[in-house]
């Protein structure tokens, strides 16, 4: 087996010979630039099979932690609803239904992007930003794509198991529309926690370490599993986190729409806006970032 470096990864010389051929074809039509990325993906993928079957024990105990986790949300809306019988307007189905789209929306973005945000401090300091700039092939794709968390995809199977279970308690039918359009509203909130999470984590090209900022914000994923409406007397509270971090909005409003609980399409464009506004600001936090870089060995 092939020795891996101390963040667990295949060595960079097994990567670039795999990738060689790809990154390095000539400039093509659009189509064929997307299918280039595409087999580009496909092996960086195939490298994250690899690293994950090679720590098999570690790979099993990681899901035990976070089903384990899933669980404990589960008793605390549980908790909750033993002295109560409603949150605003949101039943213990309902809630349980939110809990399942929270967990949901950030299984998928761990499974793609967050273990990338937080070894991007590592590329700055180790200096392999330095080998990455050198690809001729977009910097910030091959940044936040270059690992996958498989465990993430199994847990996020769970969690859409827990929506169905209490979509089945609540009675619900969703429609056709319903079911897109939540599926759609997932992918906006991925990408506002991507966006958010990769511009914090881009901190580190001044800084040189960041985890500690980026598993900060990571912490603040507890806050969109809660109803929005649980926080109508902290006005300031519910502003800050739904129009500087838009943690309200990534998972209520997606629930909302399998509930029939959207009395208009406002929350809908408001999500949607964020994302937009919060793609702008990543993008050019990190242009900012990479003109600020200076290589490692200089």
């Amino acid at each position: 087996m092939a020795q891996r470096d101390t963040n667990g990864t295949l060595p960079a010389v097994l990567v670039t010979r795999d990738l060689h051929k790809r990154f390095h074809s000539p400039p093509q039509p659009v189509v064929q630039a997307g299918r280039r990325y595409f087999g580009i993906y496909a092996a960086m993928l195939q490298n994250s099979v690899v690293r994950e079957m090679g720590f098999q024990a570690n790979f099993i105990l990681w899901l035990f932690v976070e089903l384990l986790w899933f669980g404990l949300q589960l008793c605390f809306v549980s908790v909750v609803f033993s002295q109560t019988k409603t949150v605003g307007t949101w039943s213990q189905w309902q809630m349980v239904l939110l809990v399942g789209a929270s967990n949901f929306i950030q299984q998928v973005y761990q499974a793609f992007f967050l273990v990338n945000c937080t070894n991007l401090s590592e590329l700055v300091r180790t200096g392999k930003m330095d080998f990455l700039l050198l690809l001729p092939i977009n910097t910030r794709f091959i940044v936040s794509l270059r690992q996958v968390d498989l465990g993430a995809f199994v847990n996020a199977l769970f969690a859409v198991a827990v929506m169905l279970y209490a979509a089945g308690q609540l009675h619900l039918h969703p429609t056709f529309m319903q079911l897109a359009g939540f599926s759609a509203l997932c992918v906006v909130g991925i990408l506002i926690h991507y966006s958010l999470m990769f511009m914090l984590a881009a901190i580190s090209f001044w800084t040189v370490r960041a985890q500690g900022i980026v598993w900060g914000y990571y912490n603040l994923f507890n806050i969109a599993r809660m109803p929005d409406e649980a926080f109508r007397g902290a006005r300031w509270f519910r502003a800050v986190f739904t129009f500087a971090i838009p943690m309200l909005l990534v998972s209520n409003v997606p629930a909302r729409v399998l509930t029939d609980k959207l009395g208009s399409p406002g929350p809908i464009l408001l999500l949607v806006g964020m994302c937009g506004a919060c793609m702008a600001v990543s993008e050019w936090g990190w242009r900012k970032s990479l003109r600020h870089y200076t290589s490692a060995s200089s």
